[in-house]
């Protein structure tokens, strides 16, 4: 008897640790759902200047400002065909504010090339989205041949001799060289089926649970 009262609270247990994490998913949906469409909303806007805005991820902002063309951070990247090539982050100096601009994607060749610097400063639109943190898994950046894997502050600040916005300025616009990165809301949101794997695992062992049962007493 002491052994099936065990057992039923052992079973207990885990339906009820699946049912909480089920749970949790749902919240996590419902935040995921209500930022997607906050970004959704937030990209439809026109692009405001930057100097009059609260900064906030992803706000569409149009801007000038000085580009050092001469400390271009080339970080390894595929495009949306999975080619790979560098994306083109340039400081970018805004008054008394220091910014990264990314400029979008060049294949490998296009490095140090003068064409893809044919780029007008007076008239910079763009978004901004916050600085991620870098994949542990990703080498580490190579300052000697300007070959990055990540956006890493410290190497940034070695690099350029300064310190940067926590934001990054998505340049937008009709340019082939280096070409923009279209910023969409399509993030991954798996929450859902997740939630659904967890309440599924609750409720077998709950059959399980009761099958054994009925059939033992």
């Amino acid at each position: 008897m002491k052994h099936k009262f065990l057992f039923s609270v052992f079973v207990i247990f885990f339906i009820l640790v699946f049912i909480s994490l089920g749970s949790w998913q749902i919240i996590r949906l419902n935040w995921k759902n209500n930022l997607i469409l906050e970004i959704e909303n937030s990209l439809k806007n026109p692009p405001i200047e930057l100097k009059q805005s609260k900064l906030e991820n992803y706000l569409k902002i149009k801007t000038s400002g000085k580009v050092d063309f001469d400390k271009q951070i080339y970080l390894y990247s595929l495009n949306d065909e999975g080619t790979p090539g560098f994306e083109v982050v340039s400081p970018l100096f805004i008054d008394n504010e220091n910014y990264l601009l990314n400029r979008g994607w060049i294949s490998f060749e296009k490095k140090y090339s003068s064409e893809i610097n044919k780029f007008d400063e007076t008239k910079i639109i763009g978004t901004l989205k916050l600085q991620g943190r870098k994949n542990i898994f990703k080498p580490e950046n190579d300052l000697n041949d300007n070959y990055w894997f990540s956006l890493n502050r410290d190497d940034i600040s070695k690099f350029t001799g300064k310190k940067f916005s926590k934001y990054i300025i998505y340049l937008d616009g009709d340019y082939q060289f280096p070409k923009p990165k279209k910023i969409t809301a399509n993030i991954s949101n798996n929450h859902k089926k997740y939630a659904i794997t967890w309440f599924s695992l609750a409720i077998s062992i709950l059959l399980l649970y009761l099958y054994f049962r009925k059939k033992n007493y």
